[in-house]
């Protein structure tokens, strides 16, 4: 019988490594697609298992920034523990602001919690579709953290340094502290050449005053550029200088420092009248937007 000669039996090895290479391609590519949900992003259940947790985490935000991203790549951020996620507590009540403000439903659409521990992350999940979680490998912030306690020290400078991913990543946001009702679209109100615009305990009627506006981090809105994500490397960075301080006390040190001149970022003042604070409240109803009030600490 003829033998076909060798560089056929390599031809033929060949076709069929193509062959079943293509047929695991197509298989994959078919997978894919049916699990590709209506939102237009990948379920978390397919991101690698062989990646580190931080490596499927940030493949996860990027997904659901995406999915929650307005026109102009802006989000709405909060960030919460299972102590402020449980039924009944302030993050229902959060929701729920939203729901009955003024103009503010639609909005949901673009808010992206952020779960520190995964009882919230879970919690998250059942109420909301825009989820992710941050952790912090040997770090347990699932309980009541009160205000200066270490624990609680440690959370807000994870915030700062999350932000800062946001902003590299190039997301404008909105961050707000679960405590604070949202009763109207504060869009509007925010200026159009401001960087960083962040809500006040005290304003002094200027917005660009640095010395008579003493601001409040529970509040803040921030343009993805060169100038805030140097700005906010800055201020993560400045905890060090100013290790006895939490990240809103360490602002009011390094707000009107001459690295924030020699970047050129432009700070903004928000106006208690639209933007109420713990110190100063809204005196016009139908003029606020956002009011910053403890309403539940947890047990």
């Amino acid at each position: 019988m003829l033998q076909a000669p060798h560089f056929c039996h390599g031809m033929n090895l060949h076709y069929y490594k193509y062959l079943f290479f293509s047929i695991v391609a197509v298989s994959i590519f078919i997978v894919l697609l049916i699990s590709y949900d209506r939102n237009g992003g990948f379920t978390a259940s397919l991101l690698p298992e062989d990646l580190s947790f931080p490596a499927r985490e940030d493949m996860l935000l990027e997904d659901v920034l995406k999915k929650a991203a307005m026109e102009d790549n802006t989000v709405i951020l909060t960030v919460l523990n299972a102590a402020w996620a449980k039924p009944g507590s302030i993050l229902d009540q959060f929701l729920e602001s939203f729901r009955i403000g003024d103009r503010t439903l639609r909005l949901l659409d673009h808010l992206v919690i952020v779960a520190v521990d995964m009882e919230a992350y879970r919690r998250c999940k059942s109420v909301h579709p825009h989820c992710v979680p941050l952790s912090t490998p040997g770090v347990d912030f699932s309980g009541q953290n009160n205000f200066m306690t270490a624990t609680f020290v440690e959370m807000m400078w994870k915030r700062i340094d999350f932000l800062r991913i946001v902003l590299q990543k190039g997301y404008n946001f909105i961050f707000t502290d679960t405590d604070v009702l949202w009763f109207r679209d504060p869009l509007p109100i925010f200026y159009l050449d401001g960087d960083f615009q962040i809500s006040c305990d005290r304003f002094g009627g200027n917005s660009l005053d640095m010395k008579t506006n003493f601001p409040n981090s529970g509040l803040i809105y921030v343009k993805s550029n060169n100038r805030s994500v140097e700005f906010y490397k800055f201020w993560h960075t400045s905890r060090l200088k100013y290790p006895q301080k939490n990240d809103q006390d360490v602002l009011i040190s390094i707000k009107d420092d001459p690295f924030v001149q020699e970047i050129g970022l432009q700070i903004r003042f928000l106006d208690t009248a639209y933007f109420g604070g713990l110190c100063e409240k809204s005196k016009d109803f139908q003029k606020v937007r956002t009011m910053h009030k403890l309403l539940y600490w947890p047990e």
